[in-house]
């Protein structure tokens, strides 16, 4: 079924994948956790109307709906005066989930995407593509993947053919965004691609028109942009709970292995620390105040005699400037400790996210002085799973057919900022910004329901 891919292909697609097919706990987890949701359905099945009703089981005597929400009431446990529970998740049934073909078996896809369809609402995994037909096998199994569902990156466009496959969320090296979007669009499903959107202006825009022409919806997968805690911030800046927004100051860094991986090639990456992880302190910094930068400047950086930043930037810091007056300084590096945090300086306080951009055990904390004396609060954070939220986010709006809320558009902005930071950095001056956007959120579509923030 699986056809090796040619050698000049093996940098761009097979050596992309890790070789990690362990099954994490998490994973293990899932699986559990599926089996034993199937028992209950198995015997909820076979159990006969008279028992049904001899027990008095609520409903069991009644026929689900087949279509539409599922949703079970209970009363409360708590009395009035006591915290509330939190909602029921709820969760559609099976058949009625969008389903999924997840594009590459890398870190990402096998250690939080995958498994965040455990905890997702209105989503599932249907299909699975990829260059290494021994790891997809291994990953079908484990989470329930049919092996006609599993396609290689030659035959990916008999997706085309596959009525069970409604979204295909590309997960690949960036160079390869382009490529898989455009096929993906042609054979007729939607698109989740992972940021950065592409790695030229051009191939976002072509990416766009693809979608467009083929009537198909594109998000980008911003998934800070669904997370509880840092919606809460935006929604503290956008109300203006400290005064207005001063300045901004955004950390990104990771100290990256030795391995020439994919992302040390500028080939396949488009760049260096700036497209990978400083596009959270660029993406962050819109989200948050609505607003589009008019001017950046910036400096690039690379330890002499390091191997990993032979072809890419180990470093970058720019500052972005908006039309507010409100200045965000980003500094992003390959090469340092890991650091992931932003603090937002209003008039009255501080909003503080650390970790901000961890895919897990965000903190926030905000200090202020109400009555003249120095108070620090911190939200408690819901924990959400941040993958599930984004697919759960792009799942109703092909089934509401909205717009998602972080479209196409969204990419393609950030990419045109990042080429104006490189282009400030190679050139040694600010660099000026289109200007008259005029709105808030311009790039942006529907916003995620409650439920998914």
């Amino acid at each position: 079924m699986f056809q090796d891919i040619s050698t000049a292909e093996t940098l761009d697609r097979v050596a992309v994948e890790t070789a990690d097919t362990s099954c994490d706990a998490s994973r293990r987890q899932f699986i559990n956790h599926a089996g034993r949701g199937l028992l209950v359905a198995g015997l909820a099945t076979a159990l006969p109307l008279a028992a049904a009703e001899a027990a008095d089981l609520d409903g069991f005597d009644t026929p689900a709906p087949p279509t539409g929400p599922l949703d079970i009431k209970l009363p409360p446990l708590e009395a009035p005066t006591d915290p509330k529970a939190d909602p029921l998740p709820n969760p559609d049934a099976p058949d009625q989930r969008v389903g999924y073909a997840i594009v590459g078996l890398g870190h990402l896809t096998l250690g939080e995407i995958l498994p965040a369809f455990g905890q997702s609402k209105h989503a599932k995994p249907v299909a699975l593509v990829s260059g290494d037909p021994d790891k997809m096998a291994k990953a079908a199994k484990q989470y329930g993947i049919k092996p006609s569902n599993c396609y290689s990156y030659q035959n990916y466009d008999k997706l085309k053919d596959n009525p069970e496959v409604q979204v295909i969320y590309i997960v690949l090296p960036n160079s390869m965004h382009h490529e898989f979007t455009i096929r993906g669009a042609k054979a007729g499903k939607h698109i989740l691609c992972e940021k950065p959107m592409a790695t030229s202006v051009k191939e976002c825009e072509e990416m766009i028109a693809a979608c467009q022409k083929a009537n198909v919806k594109l998000m980008i997968a911003y998934r800070i942009q669904y997370e509880p805690l840092n919606r809460l911030a935006m929604k503290s800046v956008r109300d203006k709970q400290y005064g207005k927004v001063k300045l901004l100051n955004m950390v990104n860094t990771q100290n990256q292995a030795h391995d020439q991986q994919w992302r040390h090639k500028k080939a396949l990456a488009g760049g260096g620390a700036l497209p990978d992880i400083g596009l959270y302190c660029l993406n962050t910094s819109r989200f948050l105040l609505g607003e589009e930068p008019e001017e950046v400047f910036a400096y690039t950086y690379s330890t002499p005699g390091d191997d990993r930043f032979k072809e890419i930037e180990e470093n970058v810091s720019f500052t972005l400037r908006f039309p507010s007056g409100v200045i965000s300084q980003c500094l992003s590096g390959y090469g340092s400790f890991n650091a992931k945090s932003y603090a937002v300086h209003a008039e009255t306080g501080t909003i503080k996210m650390d970790p901000a951009f961890s895919y897990k055990g965000l903190k926030q904390e905000r200090v202020h002085a109400p009555d003249g004396k120095q108070q620090t609060e911190q939200p408690s954070n819901p924990d959400k799973q941040q993958f599930a939220l984004e697919i759960d986010h792009m799942a109703e709006c092909v089934r509401q057919n909205k717009q998602p809320y972080t479209p196409g558009e969204e990419g393609l902005q950030d990419q045109r900022i990042m080429e104006a930071i490189y282009k400030s950095a190679k050139e040694g001056k600010p660099v000026k910004l289109t200007a008259g956007v005029g709105k808030l959120d311009a790039f942006r579509g529907t916003p995620p329901t409650e439920e998914q923030a």
